[in-house]
């Protein structure tokens, strides 16, 4: 013989948990289209790239040619130096003006040579055609030798930056005469037409950017949000009370793919709620309905046949009594339960004596026991305390005896336990009946729920037990659960703290 056979039951274990809500107040505001938000970010990192790069590009560039045009003057200004220090070839027949320009178109430098007073000596003015007065503002470089002549110091020589050029400039002696100042300097121009060139390029290229990620984005943003455009219309339909539709579609990414399958979740539960929402209605309503119908008919015998027969007025008026209890009791565990669903109602906390108040508790079935022949094994542990409210306390254990009652098997036995395990205790109570098929036993506990199996009802109730007991023990933080074997029955457990 088994251990659920002789009454022996395992220890159970099961855990609950409560959580909370944290309800956020928020402004409202006019929400922005997701496409818009993809395209702005997409199209404002486009064009900072370019930016970034055609910025980054003409710095580099213009450092480059910097450096290149320093490096050109520290070369070619030496070696310019000393072939004018070396004097002209005979060739050149001592015209030192001429040479001066054959050797900047050769090095592609400008060439000067300036007196003391900034005056241009060579190429000399004449050099350039027949002298005139407007011109000696263009010949003038008092500015360009008062520089060279801190640049040099002490030094001969020096290489330095000077009105949008890099300089050569050293001190020299030029056929016997007196001291003079050799400019050789490299201009900026063609660096800073380059420089413009390229500006004009970066400027066309986020034009055609910007149009280039308009369309790319606008592709992409539309790709990305015509799956949450599409839940969207489903959502709709479910809302409309559509349960058939499906959340998944083509070419969903790895986030909207799960939450397709969570949406499919919520419409199944949805779905289940709904229905058994609908069951719930039309049982409750049977319910309500079978005393009112009694409650009338008693009533119009007592008034028709029975009023003047003491015997049968009795008996008809215990009946209507007994129908008006029936009511009252499937009103109050509507209400119950209601409550308990939205948290109204408060919890009084106190040490209570659990032995004591299951002791009590079975009292109440001893009417089952006498007279419709119910056997109730009890086991219970004198003096185990616990802390609660004494009434909600009081209904979850009637409720789980209730049940049992309710669906155990023929032989009407109810095997009820309250055992000390350590720093705590455990109630339990398990029937013999056709127990729970293990894909209904997550479902027990919900308030729509009802078994498929049809089983004898001989306690009163509207089939809200399991819901109201979730309710109470979830409130006073107690664990439960119910462990169950097809064709063996049903074991449903409390855990409470010791005290």
């Amino acid at each position: 013989m088994s251990k659920r056979e002789n009454g022996q039951q395992n220890t159970p274990n099961n855990g609950a948990r409560r959580g909370g809500a944290r309800r956020w107040v928020r402004g409202k505001r006019r929400p922005t289209s997701t496409f818009f938000l993809l395209w702005a970010c997409f199209s404002a990192l486009f064009l900072l790239l370019l930016l970034m790069m055609g910025i980054t590009q003409r710095l580099t560039t213009e450092r480059a040619l910097k450096d290149e045009a320093a490096s050109e003057v520290s070369t070619k200004g030496p070696s310019i130096e000393g072939q004018i220090l070396a004097g002209p070839p005979p060739i050149f027949n001592g015209n030192y003006s001429f040479y001066l320009r054959v050797l900047a178109l050769q090095n592609g430098v400008e060439v000067l040579v300036l007196t003391e007073d900034g005056k241009l000596l060579y190429p000399s003015k004449e050099e350039y055609g027949e002298a005139n007065p407007d011109l000696d503002g263009y010949f003038n470089f008092e500015d360009e030798v008062e520089r060279m002549k801190k640049e040099l110091g002490k030094g001969k020589s020096a290489v330095y930056e000077h009105n949008n050029s890099y300089v050569y400039g050293a001190k020299i002696t030029v056929d016997n005469g007196a001291p003079v100042y050799l400019y050789v300097g490299q201009s900026f121009h063609l660096m800073e037409a380059a420089s413009a060139a390229m500006t004009t390029r970066t400027v066309l290229l986020c034009v055609f950017g910007f149009i280039l990620s308009f369309a790319v984005t606008s592709a992409i943003a539309g790709w990305l949000t015509r799956p949450l455009m599409e839940m969207t219309k489903k959502a709709n339909r479910l809302a409309a009370g559509d349960f058939s539709v499906d959340f998944h579609g083509e070419d969903y990414s790895l986030e909207v793919s799960n939450l397709a399958n969570t949406l499919n979740y919520a419409r199944d539960e949805l779905s289940k709620a709904d229905r058994m929402q609908k069951e719930l209605i039309a049982n409750v309503s049977h319910d309500f309905k079978t005393p009112l119908t009694m409650i009338k008919a008693y009533a119009s015998m007592i008034a028709e046949i029975s009023g003047n027969n003491p015997e049968k007025r009795d008996k008809h008026a215990k009946i209507i009594i007994d129908e008006a209890d029936r009511l009252t009791s499937l009103v109050n565990d509507v209400l119950d339960l209601s409550k308990l669903q939205s948290g109204i109602g408060e919890m009084k906390a106190e040490k209570l004596n659990v032995s004591a108040i299951l002791t009590e508790v079975l009292g109440r079935f001893a009417y089952y026991k006498d007279a419709k022949g119910y056997k109730f094994a009890v086991q219970i542990d004198d003096g185990l305390c616990a802390m609660g409210d004494k009434t909600k306390i009081e209904q979850a254990l009637y409720n789980l005896i209730g049940n049992a009652v309710n669906y155990t098997g023929e032989d009407k036995t109810v095997y009820i336990r309250l055992q000390l395990d350590g720093e705590r205790f455990c109630f339990s109570v398990r029937d013999t009946g056709k127990g729970i098929k293990p894909e209904e036993i997550k479902g027990i506990w919900e308030r729509y729920y009802r078994s498929s199996e049809a089983h004898k009802r001989p306690v009163q109730g509207t089939g809200l037990g399991l819901s109201i007991v979730k309710g109470i023990l979830e409130r006073h933080g107690l664990e439960y659960g119910v462990e169950s074997k097809v064709g063996e029955g049903s074991l449903f457990y409390i855990w409470f703290p010791l005290v």
